[in-house]
Formats: structure tokens, sequence, C-alpha cells
């Protein structure tokens, strides 16, 4: 059996292995739309505070390691996943359990039915903004005109204070498959077998195994065949406050454990290696 690359610093391939969360607000739509997706109308206030009650309840949860981001009602957070160290895979479910936990209790507050959130994994093309952002030309010209003096300081705040983004990108989610995945999964609802306001789980974070620290409810046979999708998923009920070894669960799975499983390659790591020589 070929060795697959060592997996450092120096190790550069074209593919990441991204986990991410797709949340949505169950029945916002169909609020909003009673209201003629008029916001004047006296029946748009409710379904106005509650999102911008989702809004905050997000932004209170996004870190460094959590980062989102919101469209509407709905919402992703997304993260890459480390090759060595099943601890990111752990941290990033206990971050979007929480996430989805305090949404539902603000949500149902407000006497709604609460949210879906289903949590995923899959391979993401790398990519970067540079050369796409037209906020980063303008603001190199204004540090070029400021030097030159053709600007004064005050002159430069101003135009830096009134810069708008004509375009703007996010890397991570581009060519996101374990977004794809999710998205896709969540969209799908009951008709799908994901119904009503539950966290839904890609059992592939933990291999051929089913953790016993976690309360699961039975394994779902989800599958997109327009999209040739498919996963095994199972609504969480609960994760509890537990001491773990160093790294988290050991039943849980790092991206390398995760990657193989996603291409079905144990020599996962090698194949990505030539790839990115391609």
């Amino acid at each position: 059996m070929s060795k697959s690359p060592i997996v450092g610093k120096s190790t550069s391939f074209p593919f990441q292995v991204a986990i991410a969360c797709w949340i949505d607000l169950l029945g916002y739509g169909r609020m909003i739309a009673d209201a003629g997706f008029n916001p004047l109308h006296l029946n748009a206030k409710k379904a106005i505070t509650r999102i911008r009650r989702f809004h905050q309840t997000v932004a209170e949860h996004s870190a460094h390691h959590f980062p989102t981001l919101v469209m509407n009602d709905g919402a992703v957070a997304y993260r890459d996943l480390s090759m060595r160290s099943r601890s990111v895979t752990h941290d990033f479910l206990t971050r979007s359990w929480r996430l989805f936990e305090a949404i539902k209790a603000e949500d149902q507050k407000l006497g709604h039915p609460g949210a879906r959130l289903v949590l995923s994994c899959g391979f993401r093309m790398r990519g970067r903004r540079a050369g796409l952002d037209a906020s980063r030309s303008h603001f190199e010209s204004i540090i070029t005109r400021l030097q030159d003096g053709a600007i004064d300081a005050q002159q430069a705040v101003h135009e830096a204070a009134a810069m708008r983004p004509r375009f703007d990108i996010v890397p991570q989610l581009q060519a996101n498959f374990a977004f794809t995945k999710a998205y896709v999964a969540e969209s799908s609802g009951t008709g799908g077998g994901l119904p009503g306001p539950n966290f839904y789980l890609d059992l592939i974070l933990f291999g051929h195994s089913r953790p016993q620290w976690l309360e699961l409810g039975p394994a779902i046979e989800w599958a997109c065949p327009r999209l040739k999708l498919e996963a095994k998923f199972a609504s969480v009920q609960a994760i509890p406050k537990l001491a773990y070894p160093a790294g988290g669960p050991i039943d849980i799975l790092d991206g390398h454990g995760i990657a193989r499983l996603l291409a079905n390659d144990p020599d996962v790591l090698m194949a990505l290696h030539t790839a990115g020589k391609t």
C-alpha cells in the first residue's frame, strides 16, 4: 500500500474537508407572505421582530472558529476540519448544538415553531477572493493619494467611511459541498424525511460506529436523486456535558477519517496530493 504524504504546514491540497450547518426558521416565509411581503403591513411586525431576534442570536454565537453568514431567515456556520485532530470536529458539533438550542428557545418564546438545522461534511475547493474585491483597489487608491498629498487625512477618512462593496464573496462557501449537502437536506424537510424543528446530524462524523455519548434518534437514509446526494442522518436529542479524552470523544473522526469515507479511498491524502499537482 502506498504511503500518504505527511500532513503538515508545508502540505498544500486543492481541497479541504469542510463541515457546515444550515439552519432555517420554520414558517417564516408563510408569515411574511401573509403580510403581502409588505413590511408596513400590521401582520409583518411579528415576522420582522422574529427575524431580527434570529439574526441577533446567530451573531451572539458567532466566533473566530465558528464564522457564520446570515441570509434572511437562514444562516450557515462553516469551518475546515483538521486532518490530524478530532477536537475541531467535536468543537464545531457542540457550537452548532448551542446555536440551535438558543434559536429554538428564543423563537418558541415568541410563540413560533423554531428552526431546523442540518449539519454535514464534505469536500470544498480552496479559493481566494484576491482580484475579486473592487473595494480593495479603492482603498489602495485612497492610501496612494494620501501618501502623494493629493488628499488630506480628513478626506481619506471620509472616503474610507463611505466605501461600499460592489461585489462580495465568502471563499469558504464557494464549491463547499458540506454546505451544499446541508442546505439541500434541510430544504427537503418532511418530504425528505427530516421533519420539524430538529437538529439533524450527518453520521459520517462517526464513521461506521454510533456514538453512545450522544442522544440520537433513529438513523434516516436521506437522498436527493436529482443531485446524486445521499447521507445517513439522525436527529440529536441532547449532547450531555461530559469529560472527554484529550482531543475529544474517541469515536468522532478528524478530517482525514472523514475524507477517506467521502472519497471511499484509504489513500485519500495521496490522491489529494496528486490532484494538487495536476
